[in-house]
C-alpha cells in the first residue's frame, strides 16, 4: 500500500479548496475544474463527482474515438450523441456502464457497425474492461510534486485503435 511511483505518466494534481466538505479542485495538464458531491449529501453541487467523471471519461472517449474514425474514413458523420447510464453493484462487485449511441448523418448500415466496433477499442473503455493496477504512496509534506502532466497518452491511444481497425478492414478486404 506504500508503493512509489516514479514512472512517467500522465498526472492530474487535486486540492481541497476548502470551500464545503467536498469541493476539490482539479488540475489536468490542459485544464483546471471543481469536483464535488451532490447538496443532497452534504456537498457544495458545484461539480461533477467522481462517478460522473469516470462515466464522462468512458463516453467523451467513445465519442472522440469514433469522431477520429469517421474523419479519417471520410465518412458524413454529422454528431455522436452518447449516454452512458453507471450501475454501482455494490462496493466488492462488479460494476455495469451502459452505453447508448446516437450516430446522426448518412451512414451505410456497415459504417454505423464499424464505428460500433470501434468504440468497443476506445482507450478507456479497454482500462475498465481489463482493469488496472492502483499503487499507493504516502508521500510527507512538501515533497508532492505540485506539477500536472499531459502527455496525450489518450490520443495515441484511440489512434491505435482506429489503426488496428483499419488494418482488420484492409485484411477482411484482401482475403
Amino acid at each position: 500500500m506504500n508503493q512509489r511511483v516514479d514512472a512517467v505518466g500522465e498526472t492530474i494534481v487535486i486540492d481541497e479548496t476548502k470551500n464545503g466538505p467536498f469541493q476539490l479542485k482539479v488540475r489536468t495538464g490542459s485544464a483546471t475544474f471543481i469536483a464535488d458531491e451532490p447538496i443532497g449529501i452534504g456537498g457544495l453541487g458545484s461539480g461533477p463527482n467522481p462517478y460522473d467523471l469516470l462515466s464522462a471519461a468512458l463516453g467523451t472517449c467513445s465519442v472522440m474515438t469514433m469522431r477520429l474514425y469517421a474523419s479519417r474514413k471520410k465518412w458524413p458523420l454529422e454528431r455522436i450523441r452518447v449516454k452512458v447510464t453507471h450501475l454501482r453493484n455494490g462496493l466488492d462487485a462488479a460494476d455495469t456502464f451502459s452505453r447508448e449511441i446516437q450516430l446522426q448523418g448518412s451512414l451505410s448500415d456497415e459504417q454505423q457497425q464499424k464505428l460500433l466496433e470501434i468504440v468497443s477499442n476506445c482507450p478507456v473503455y479497454k482500462t475498465i474492461e481489463r482493469g488496472s493496477e492502483v499503487l499507493t504512496t504516502l508521500v510527507f509534506s512538501g515533497s508532492l510534486v505540485d506539477e500536472a502532466v499531459s502527455l496525450c497518452e489518450h490520443m495515441r491511444g484511440m489512434e491505435q485503435a482506429c489503426d488496428q481497425a483499419e488494418a482488420q478492414d484492409a485484411t477482411s478486404e484482401s482475403g
